[in-house]
């Protein structure tokens, strides 16, 4: 491990100089501070975390804020990406991460208490509730906040472009002669209310009737049950759609299952079109059709933007992140 006497070696300051620099110390030239820090880079010198937090008066903590309903918890494949893409940016960049909760050593609290009580310099949220009581209480304090997928004039946001990505797996359901389109939405989320936008939008634009019952919600945590559910309901439509675009593709496995159990085949029947391109998305049969999000951009933009408050910018930002529409087997042409 490094310390600062193999730093003091290599530039031949003294110790308590190296430790000058590292502690903030104004009575240091510019010159050997630079010479220090440029060595201790050199060197891959990581300084002692308590004496940098008494320094910087930060802790180097940020807060991960994540409630996921359907169970699959930090395995969800949107948080898998999303996190992974943060982590990176945020380690870098010499901060650690901790999972926020309201209970702590079996005492009820709130997600600020937690954060007041470890110290928590920031909080990325990624949290589908946005009616929760302790969220907005979070929301309205003065720690600075990241928000994915959802909207604030207060706060820092970061998504994909739902309406985009809406709009593309329609016009591409319509190029392959679809004219009966259907959506599973996404329920009351702020992603599943912009891409059911996206998809009226998109029919709209292409001059496509929108049948009332062709517009059936899932659940909002995007579940293959609610998917397997909704796609059940249209399938009682009077008029059955040619070709149905689902808010996520855990939707979309849900309406393959109800679709089989009716003996009906993927694309041949039904085409099909997803929304996230989850792992699994792939190794389907047949290999869906969907709207890719870039869970390694969204991470890693809101890791940029939470550093940036911290670290004393006041601009509230926002983040767009493009989406790609990837063409496997779960769709034909008419």
């Amino acid at each position: 491990m490094i310390t600062i006497y193999d730093i003091a070696q290599k530039t031949g300051f003294s110790p308590t100089t190296v430790s000058k620099v590292f502690n903030g110390y104004s009575d240091v030239s510019e010159k050997t501070r630079r010479k220090i820090l440029d060595a201790a880079d050199e060197l891959g010198y990581l300084p002692n975390a308590h004496a940098r937090s008494l320094t910087t008066k930060r802790s180097w903590t940020i807060g991960v804020l994540f409630i996921e309903p359907s169970g699959a918890g930090i395995l969800h494949p949107f948080f898998g990406g999303v996190i992974e893409g943060f982590k990176r940016v945020a380690t870098s960049k010499g901060y650690d991460l901790m999972f926020l909760s309201k209970d702590i050593g079996g005492k009820k609290s709130s997600y600020l208490e937690h954060c007041k009580i470890r110290g928590i310099d920031g909080v990325v949220v990624v949290l589908p509730d946005a009616t929760d009581p302790y969220f907005q209480e979070l929301l309205e304090s003065d720690i600075p906040c990241v928000l994915l997928d959802q909207e604030s004039s207060d706060k820092s946001t970061v998504y994909s472009d739902n309406m985009e990505g809406a709009r593309q797996a329609v016009a591409y359901l319509h190029s392959l002669g679809h004219r009966k389109i259907a959506h599973i939405g996404g329920g009351p989320t702020f992603a599943g209310e912009q891409r059911l936008n996206g998809f009226r939008q998109a029919m709209q634009e292409l001059g496509l009737t929108i049948h009332p019952q062709h517009i059936v919600q899932g659940s909002y945590d995007y579940t293959v049950e609610s998917g397997s559910k909704a796609m059940e309901e249209l399938l009682q439509a009077d008029e059955r759609p040619t070709a149905v675009f689902a808010a996520g593709d855990n939707l979309a496995v849900g309406a393959m299952m109800a679709m089989k159990r009716h003996g009906l085949r993927v694309p041949e029947d039904i085409s099909l079109v997803g929304f996230d391109d989850i792992e699994m998305a792939k190794y389907l049969t047949p290999a869906l059709t969907t709207v890719r999000q870039n869970t390694d951009v969204l991470g890693s933009r809101a890791a940029d933007m939470l550093i940036y408050s911290i670290e004393g910018g006041e601009d509230v930002q926002q983040g767009v992140i493009p989406v790609e529409l990837i063409i496997r087997d779960s769709c034909r042409s008419l």
